[in-house]
Order: C-alpha cells, then structure tokens, then sequence
C-alpha cells in the first residue's frame, strides 16, 4: 500500500487505477503472508494472535481489505457507486494513513520481537520504515 499511496498522490486517471492495483497486489502478497506465518504457527503447535503484533498484523489485513473495498466498489474513476463523494475520499484517504502508520509500528514491533536487545541491528532494519513514513503518508 505504501507505494499504491505514493502513486495516487501524483494524481490522474492512470495514476488511480495503478494506485488500486498495486495496492491490491500488497493486499494478496500479505495475505500470502500471514497464510505462511498461520502455517508455520501450526506445524510448530504455537498458539495464534497471542501478541501485539500480531493483534496490530490482523488490524491492518482486514482494515486494508475493507479499505480496497471501498476503493474499488464505492471509488473506482470508471464505475465507482459513488467515485465523487469527497466524504468517503477522506475517510478512505485518512483511513489508509492509520493503516499505514498502523503497518510501520507492526512491522517494527514484530523487529523487536525477532532482535529485543540487538538496538543496532533493530535500528538498522527500523530506520528506513521510519524514515519512509512522511513520505507515504503525507
């Protein structure tokens, strides 16, 4: 979603339908994701959604699914139910950008999960994420 985000804010009719693409391509590879870690979970006999950021994870996969949604029912520029209503544009807008910010602590939390003590490491693979975020979400 983060670079779907960054190609929508350079605006047009092309721009949005690659905006909707690549956002839906980053919803499926996440998907794939989290069906990847709910394996691994069962073949290791882990328990599932016992931490934060895993809590945090499934917020974001079902807020992006919902988002996509209403992108694509309610927004779409060719056959949108409503592609001019600027209410659901912000909400959809906004909604995103909680998601995305929502994305980048998850990802780092789940850094920190993998490396608790390794700050440079931690900060090695966290700084681009962070340094990243203005330029996604404003």
């Amino acid at each position: 979603p983060g670079i779907g985000a960054v190609t929508k804010k350079m605006g047009g009719y092309t721009n949005t339908k690659v905006h909707g693409i690549v956002s839906w391509l980053a919803i499926f590879v996440t998907g794939a994701g989290y069906y990847v870690i709910w394996k691994n979970k069962e073949t290791n006999g882990s328990r599932h959604l016992t931490s934060p950021h895993a809590w945090a994870g499934m917020i974001c996969m079902v807020s992006l699914v919902g988002l996509g949604m209403v992108g694509g029912i309610v927004l779409h520029p060719d056959y949108g139910l409503d592609k001019t209503n600027r209410t659901i544009r912000t909400a959809h807008k906004l909604g995103a950008r909680l998601v995305l910010v929502i994305a980048w602590f998850t990802a780092v939390m789940g850094l920190y999960t993998l490396l608790p003590l390794d700050y440079l490491k931690l900060m090695t693979y966290a700084a681009p994420l962070v340094c990243l975020v203005p330029y996604s979400i404003m």
